[in-house]
C-alpha cells in the first residue's frame, strides 16, 4: 500500500532542517534541556498555529492524541511544562535566525519580478497581560510589543522583522533594518525623519510617503495635473533646512510634493524622491501602503497571536517569530498547487486537514481510497 504523509508533515517538508540543525548547534540550544529537543519544541508550536490551539495544554493534547504521528514527524513527547520551559529558557535567536533564512529563500521563490521591487514598512502593537509588565510596561495600565515588518506586496510576504517594547519609536527600529539600494519604500508618518530618508536617497532608493499638515514646502515647480481623477496638486521643491531640535537637513535637493483628495475627503500630501514617474503611479504606491495592513490582520486573526502561550520577552519572540515561519510555510506549501488561491482558504483547508493523510495539492478533492491487501485483509 502506497504511504502518504500526513498534511501536517507535507508544510513541515518546506522548513530548511539541516539549517536549522546547523542553527541549534551554533547556539547551543539543545544543552541542558533534559531531552526536550529544540526540533519538538518548533514542530509543537507550529502545530499550535495551524490547528489554533489557544494554550500550552491545548498544545500538548492534540499531539498527544495524534501520538502515533510522532514517530513520522521526528519528535518527542510534549509536554505542558517542557514547552513552557523550553519557550521561556531557550535562545529565541535560534527562531529568529530560521525565520531570516527562510525569508531570505522564499523571497527569492515567490518573487514575481527581479527589478523594480517595493517594500513597505510599518509595525503593529501586541497587547500583552500585566504578567510581562516586568519588560514590556507601556504605561501604567498597558503593557504591549510591536512587531516591525518589512513587506514585499508582490511576493506577498516579509523580507524582515523585528520585536520590541511598545514604546520603541518606529524610525528608531527602522534605522536597523537593512536597506536595498535601487527597492522602492512606502511608509507612513511614523518614519518621519530627514536624515533617514537621505539615507534611503543616498543608495538610490525611490521613497513614497506622507509630509504632515504643517510641514513647509518651497515649491520651485509646479507640475501639470491629469484632466480627470483625484490629483490636486504635483509640485516640484525643497524640504525646510531643518527638522525638529535645529537639525540640518540632509535632503537638501529637490523633491515632491503630490496632493492627493481620497474617498473620505481628506487630502494627504504624498511625498516622493521620484521627480520623473506620474502622480497617479506615486499615489498608487501609497495606496499599496494598505497591502502591510491586511497582512498584519491576517496574521493576528489567522494564526492567533494576539493570545500568547508565555509572559517572557523570550517566549513572546519565540512565538512571533514561529507565527511569521508558520506563515512562510504556508505560502510555500500554498505555491505548491493552483486550485487554491484564497491564502485564507488555503489555511482553513490544511487546519481542517492537519493530521489527514492528503496530499496538500489535492485538498479540494475527495480524501483518497484506501486499498487493502488480501493479506491485510485475512488478518481483520
Amino acid at each position: 500500500m502506497h504511504h502518504q504523509n500526513s498534511v501536517f508533515k507535507a508544510v513541515l517538508k518546506h522548513l530548511p532542517w539541516g539549517e536549522f540543525e546547523r542553527l541549534v548547534e551554533e547556539h547551543g540550544a539543545d544543552e541542558r534541556q533534559r531531552g526536550f529537543s529544540t526540533k519538538t519544541q518548533l514542530v509543537a508550536l507550529i502545530y499550535g498555529q495551524l490547528s489554533g490551539s489557544l494554550s500550552l495544554r491545548e498544545i500538548e493534547a492534540g499531539l498527544s492524541s495524534h501520538a502515533a504521528h510522532r514517530y513520522h514527524l521526528g519528535i518527542g513527547e510534549v509536554r505542558r511544562s517542557s514547552l513552557a520551559d523550553a519557550n521561556r529558557y531557550r535562545p529565541s535567536a535560534v527562531f529568529s535566525d530560521v525565520l531570516e533564512l527562510m525569508m531570505k529563500r522564499a523571497h527569492r521563490g515567490l518573487r514575481r519580478k527581479l527589478a523594480g521591487v517595493t517594500y513597505l514598512i510599518d509595525s503593529t502593537g501586541l497587547s500583552l497581560s500585566g504578567l510581562s509588565a516586568r519588560w514590556a510596561r507601556f504605561s501604567a495600565e498597558v503593557c504591549g510589543a510591536k512587531v516591525h515588518i518589512v513587506y514585499d506586496p508582490a511576493a506577498d510576504l516579509p523580507v524582515y522583522s523585528a520585536v520590541s517594547t511598545a514604546n520603541l519609536n518606529d524610525i528608531t527600529a527602522a534605522k536597523a533594518m537593512p536597506i536595498e539600494p535601487g527597492a522602492t519604500y512606502v511608509f507612513d508618518l511614523g518614519y518621519y525623519d530627514y536624515g533617514w530618508w537621505a539615507e534611503l536617497d543616498a543608495k538610490g532608493c525611490r521613497i513614497v510617503t506622507r509630509l504632515k499638515r504643517n510641514t513647509p514646502f518651497t515649491v520651485c515647480q509646479t507640475r501639470p495635473m491629469p484632466q480627470a481623477g483625484n490629483i490636486l496638486s504635483d509640485r516640484i521643491g525643497y524640504l525646510p533646512a531643518r527638522q525638529a531640535m535645529n537639525r540640518k537637513n540632509p535632503l537638501n535637493k529637490r523633491v515632491r510634493e503630490i496632493q492627493v483628495k481620497i474617498d473620505t475627503g481628506k487630502v494627504l500630501r504624498i511625498f516622493t524622491n521620484d521627480l520623473d514617474a506620474s502622480a497617479e503611479e506615486i499615489a498608487d504606491l501609497y495606496k499599496l501602503r494598505w497591502a502591510i495592513e491586511l497582512f498584519f490582520r491576517w496574521i493576528k486573526q489567522t494564526l492567533k497571536i494576539t493570545r500568547f502561550l508565555g509572559t517572557s520577552e523570550n517566549a513572546i519572540r519565540i512565538q512571533v517569530a514561529v507565527a511569521l515561519i508558520t506563515f512562510l510555510l504556508l505560502r510555500l506549501a500554498q505555491a505548491t498547487q493552483k486550485v487554491v488561491t484564497s491564502p485564507l482558504a488555503f489555511a482553513r483547508l490544511i487546519r481542517a486537514n492537519l493530521m489527514h493523510r492528503r496530499d496538500v495539492t489535492a485538498l479540494l478533492g475527495p480524501p483518497p481510497a484506501i486499498s487493502i491487501s488480501l493479506n491485510q485483509l485475512a488478518l481483520l
